[in-house]
Order: structure tokens, then sequence, then C-alpha cells
């Protein structure tokens, strides 16, 4: 029998059963089995308490992310924002350098002064064109074909030499887009001559990315490789200048002409948020863009000067604005399916036919959950992922300074998925903890392990973690897509009728998605052994890749596809 199968009935039967065995002269087995079952009771008695306060956490914390209702839903960041008070960034902002953290504490969510040094600046036109070089350039480069393979010769002149050969593709790129420019950028001169350019060129790549994390997937890891090399003393000596300087952020920004002041504005807030129209009728929606408008023209105006025109002012507004785009393309499916949690699936008792409980060695699953204990691993597994997609910025920004230091170097490993740039990572897996213990604090326990796997195998190197929790809403959001769009599938009469005849109903076809997942997505399966999956923090995203690779196979791939469905990756892998 399994562990959820038991009910608190059963166990009193059992109890009774053991009375009358002792009655019948087998006393002392008889109060072995009868403590043995105490026992279990006592257990599934604290993962029933465990689930349903961890049911109410969620809940307190999905009210209050929606509590900035009224007139406006807004969309912001509202975890603890902690900062860096280690050894020097060479490429932290210097604006956040002297900031330090305060026994764990971060600002509250309206505390844009803080955010503001993790938000980068959106692009202008004029970056815009430089970025159209850099993708191009490194578009054709094969810099890690070359330089990350095992060789007898000097990888020092490999990795100049490929940096120079980038340069000068930017070179040639920037003559053949402006004769003039380019014609200023090379004549007479030598790269270290033009190092402001390329600092410029290679940054605003960095920034892009940051802001468009579906963008530049292939191109990003070449250009952090090659900065990442480039930080070396052996190849600034060779190459003759630095292609690294600071993140401009909107903070930084601000700083420099003087007007940080203006993120502690009241009207801040309403002059960057996001304006959620689900649900509104047009006059409202319109009057809700009205009165944002108007926010942005009071700050612009109040806020100018003559080292920040009203330009610049926007500019920054705008910036604030993508992150809480980001947030609501990134977080909110996380929030969605939480709700879908507590919404179909009781923490206490199991549905018949939709208990979430895993055995070890069933359906390919590593852990042994019973139902409550699987539905507490689920929701906090959720919110751990909330609470970092929620401060992402903040941990790209640790991630690029750990990739990026000088003194902090790397060895290429094969890890058993090829070589890898192995590289501790102790600015992001500090941040990384203490996003974990916040998560802790609200749930008020934790199942499964804590390691968080940071510059080994498993997760090799800061750039692999950006990479893996950038996932999250790629795996969520389709599935939050087809659970919304089944009643509207149920229109058709065929396509109501196959759904009923299948799995019985719109609900139930709802509850059989969303029980396959919460299984299934968190069974701590994906891996070859229980050290690099199971219940670590990464195994638990782990298992969620492995059950999207299976999607082919379920029996409600149909409805996926008629939902529009057509993979986790997020459209087109270069785009």
């Amino acid at each position: 029998m399994e562990c959820d199968d038991i009910s608190s009935d059963g166990l009193a039967t059992a109890v009774e059963a053991c009375e009358r065995w002792r009655d019948e002269g087998r006393g002392e087995a008889a109060a072995d089995v009868a403590r043995g079952l105490a026992k279990t009771a006592a257990a599934l008695d604290a993962a029933k308490r465990e689930a349903e306060g961890t049911a109410e956490a969620i809940e307190r914390e999905l009210a209050r992310s929606n509590a900035n209702g009224g007139e406006e839903r807004i969309v912001r960041g509202d975890s603890a924002m902690e900062t860096d008070d280690g050894a020097e960034e060479e490429t932290g902002a210097r604006a956040s350098a002297a900031t330090e953290e305060k026994d764990g504490v971060a600002p509250g969510a309206s505390d844009f002064t803080e955010r503001a040094k993790y938000i980068p600046m959106r692009l202008t036109p004029e970056e815009r064109k430089k970025l159209r070089l850099l993708e191009a350039a490194l578009h054709v480069s094969e810099y890690t074909d070359v330089v990350d393979v095992f060789s007898y010769r000097s990888k020092t002149q490999r990795i100049t030499r490929q940096l120079k050969e980038i340069c000068a593709i930017m070179c040639g790129l920037v003559v053949a887009s402006d004769y003039r420019a380019g014609q200023k950028l090379i004549v007479d001169k030598e790269f270290k001559d033009n190092e402001a350019f390329f600092q410029d060129v290679f940054e605003i790549g960095r920034r892009h990315k940051v802001m468009n994390p579906e963008k530049m997937r292939s191109e990003y890891g070449k250009l952090i490789f090659l900065l990442q090399d480039s930080q070396s003393e052996e190849v600034q000596e060779l190459l003759g200048f630095k292609l690294v300087k600071p993140l401009q952020t909107v903070f930084a920004f601000l700083q420099s002409r003087g007007g940080e002041a203006m993120l502690g504005d009241s009207l801040i807030e309403a002059a960057t948020a996001e304006i959620m129209h689900e649900g509104l009728p047009r006059h409202e929606v319109q009057r809700m863009i009205k009165r944002k408008e108007r926010a942005r023209e009071v700050v612009a105006s109040k806020y100018s000067s003559s080292t920040l025109d009203k330009e610049d002012i926007l500019q920054c507004l705008y910036s604030i604005a993508d992150n809480n785009a980001y947030l609501r393309f990134n977080r909110d499916p996380v929030d969605k399916m939480l709700g879908l949690l507590n919404k179909y699936f009781d923490p206490s008792a199991a549905e018949k036919a939709y208990s979430l409980g895993i055995t070890m060695g069933m359906g390919g699953a590593r852990l042994s959950h019973n139902h409550q204990r699987q539905f507490t691993y689920c929701a906090q597994s959720m919110m751990l992922w909330r609470e970092v997609l929620n401060d992402m910025f903040r941990l790209w920004y640790l991630a690029e300074s750990d990739l990026l230091c000088e003194r902090n170097y790397y060895s290429l490993t094969n890890t058993g998925q090829g070589l890898n740039r192995v590289q501790s990572c102790p600015r992001v897996g500090k941040a990384m903890h203490g996003v974990l213990a916040k998560c802790q604090r609200a749930l008020g326990g934790w199942v499964g392990s804590s390691v968080v796997h940071l510059g080994d195998h498993n997760v090799p190197n800061a750039l692999v973690f950006i990479d893996k929790y950038s996932q999250v809403s790629r795996i969520l959001n389709p599935i939050v897509l087809v659970i919304d769009e089944l009643p509207n599938l149920a229109k058709d009469s065929g396509l109501k009728a196959y759904i009923e005849a299948t799995f019985g109903g719109i609900e139930e076809c709802q509850k059989a998605i969303l029980c396959d997942f919460f299984k299934h997505a968190f069974d701590g399966s994906g891996s070859d052994n229980f050290f690099d999956a199971g219940s670590c923090i990464d195994g638990r995203l782990t298992s969620s890749w492995n059950w999207c690779s299976k999607i082919e196979k379920k029996t409600y791939y149909p409805i996926f596809k008629l939902a529009g469905f057509s993979g986790f990756d997020g459209g087109d892998f270069r785009s």
C-alpha cells in the first residue's frame, strides 16, 4: 500500500486489530506493530499540517502580490534585494560598490533606488546600431571552438588572436555601414586606441541580453567567454587594452548626472507601472494609460536639469518599466501555477485519481512522497523559482561579476556534458542562499535538500546558472496557456465530445494535466544518479526539463497541440 493511500480510518482499524491480537496472547508483537502504526499516523499528521501551512503561505504571498490593485494593477519587484559586500567587483558599478548588506534585511517593493542599481538602461537608437555590429561579429566567430579545446599550443596566444579577429571584424563592419565613421576609427590607429569604442560595444551587448533573455541565445555565450578570457593578465599584456567596463544601470546613469533623487519620488511607481488590461473596458485602459503618461511628464519636468534633460529621464523611466514587463512575463506564470495548485488540489487530502503521491522506481520517480508532502514540495519549489525570477536582474548582475572577475580563474573540465569552464561563483552563490533562506522563513520549513550547486560539474559557472533559471517561464507559460485555453476549445462541439470521451470533462482534463506535471516534473528524475538530480535546489529544475522532453508521449499531448503549443523553447533558437 502506498503512503498516500493510508487514511486515518485505516490506521485506527489496524490499531484495533493489534489490540485484539494482544488479547489473544501475542502482546509483544502487537505492541511493536501498534507503535509503528502510531508513528506513521504522526508522520502523516505532520505532513498534513505542513501542506496546509504551505498552502496558507502561498495564498498570503499571492494575495500580497495582488494587493497592488485599485485602479491600476502594478507589476514590480517585491523580493529582498541584497547587496554584495565581498571583494571589490571589477565589473560592478561604482554606485553600488559601497553599499553593504545589513543582516540580510533588504528594501521593500517600492524602493526604486535599490532596484535601479541592477536595472540596465534601455538602448538608444545609436546604441542599437552598435548592437547589430556586435551580433554580426559574434555570429561569424568560432571563438569557443578554437579556444575551449585541449591543445599543446599556447592558449593565451589563441585567445589574443581570436579577440583581435573579432575587433577587426567589428571595425570592418563599421566601415561597411558608415565609411566616414569607419575611417576615423581605423586610420593611423591601433586596436588599443579604440579601447572606449570596443568597451561600449561589448557593454551594449551585455545590457541588451539582460533586458531581453530570449535574444542572443548563441552569441551571448561567446561574448561572455571572450570577455572572461580578456580579463586575464597575460591576455591583457598581449592585447594592450581592456574590453570590460561596468554595466550601465539606471542608478549609475542618474548618479553620474546628479539625478538619483528622482528614484525616491512617489510618482515613479505610477510612471513605470505595467498596465494589466485583461478584463477591463477600453475606456478604463485608456484612462490608466493617460494617468501613466501624466506621471511621466510630471517626473521628467520636475527633475530635468542642465546635466539631465527630459529625454534622459524618460529613458530611465522606460528602463524601469521594461523591468516590470520582464517580471510580468517571467514571474507571473509561476504565480499562476501556484494558484492552480491551490485551486485544484487539496493540500491535506488526495482526491481519487488525482493524488500527487509518487513512489521511487515508479514512473521514473527518484523520490517517495505522499500527497501532502508532494504538494508541499511542489509549492516550495515554485515559490523559490518565483523569488529567483523576481530578483533575476540582481542575480544576473552578480553572475557577470563572478564571470568577469580578474582574480576568479576557471578550469576547462569534462563535466560529463562536454568541456565546460568550471569557475567558482561566490557572489551569486551568496545571493542565492539568501533567496533560499527567505523562502524557508516565509514557508516555515523545507522539504528535500537545500544544496545549491554552483561551480561544480552540475552547474559549472554562473552563466549556466542564469541559463537554467531563464527557462522557468518557458516551461510554465505553455502549461498555463493550455489550461486557460481549454474552455475555449470546448466551445467546438466536436472537441468538447473528444475531451469528455477521453478525460471526462474540461475540469478533469485540466486536473489530469496539472496532476501529471506536479507529480513527474518534481519527482527527482532527469539525471544518471541521485546526487545530480533528486531534491536539491537545481535538481528540481532538472526534473522539470526531463518532464518537458517527454511531453509528446503524454495522453493529453493532442490537447496541447490544439491549444497552439509549439514547444518549450520559446521560439526560434536564434531569435
